[in-house]
């Protein structure tokens, strides 16, 4: 398995990259930095370095803009399929690493947003919780779908002045019995 690259999409500026090129395929640093406003440009160049590093994005076109070179960007290969087929061919240790690093990540999410000035779960919507649902294969790939489909509808949305980025996570596990 290759966990340079697992690693590598983890962190959250590098997975919103990734999903700004899912669906805009090729895109300019500029046109990153305007789905990712929040994110200095220094540091953008630096999370765009680190997923060319690994693999996970290519340089498909070169502009010149006043005698300097734009960068166009491009996912090397579906990162989806590459986690999947990686995640197929790793052991159960590195799958709990991943995990762990996974866990890792919201968890420091969490705690930037929670150390804010002026915090109010209830107004922005800060949920945690965990359901026991019993469903028969055919029903757990519709719920997927739905979940899919949800999140296809607001996937797009750009950053506007009544927009708050928002990060939602799912964690799908079978529960085991004791």
């Amino acid at each position: 398995m290759d966990s340079k690259l697992l690693s590598c999409i983890l962190n959250p500026v590098r997975m919103r990259i990734i999903q700004a090129l899912v669906k805009n395929k090729n895109m300019t640093v500029q046109q990153i930095a305007q789905e990712l406003p929040e994110v200095p440009q220094a540091t953008l160049y630096r999370h765009l370095s680190k997923l060319v590093e690994v693999k996970a994005i290519t340089v498909v076109k070169e502009n010149k803009v006043r005698g300097a070179l734009e960068k166009v960007y491009a996912l090397e290969t579906n990162p989806y399929t590459a986690v999947t087929n990686a995640l197929e061919n790793s052991d159960k240790e590195e799958y709990i690493n991943l995990f762990y690093n996974f866990l890792m990540t919201l968890l420091g999410d969490f705690e930037k947003y929670i150390h804010q000035q002026n915090t109010d779960l209830q107004k922005d919507g800060v949920t945690f919780r965990s359901a026991a649902l019993y469903l028969s294969d055919d029903e757990f790939q519709d719920f997927i779908q739905d979940l899919v489909k949800a999140f296809d509808k607001v996937r797009d949305n750009k950053p506007s002045s009544e927009r708050k980025l928002r990060k939602i996570s799912t964690i799908i596990v079978p529960s085991v019995e004791d």
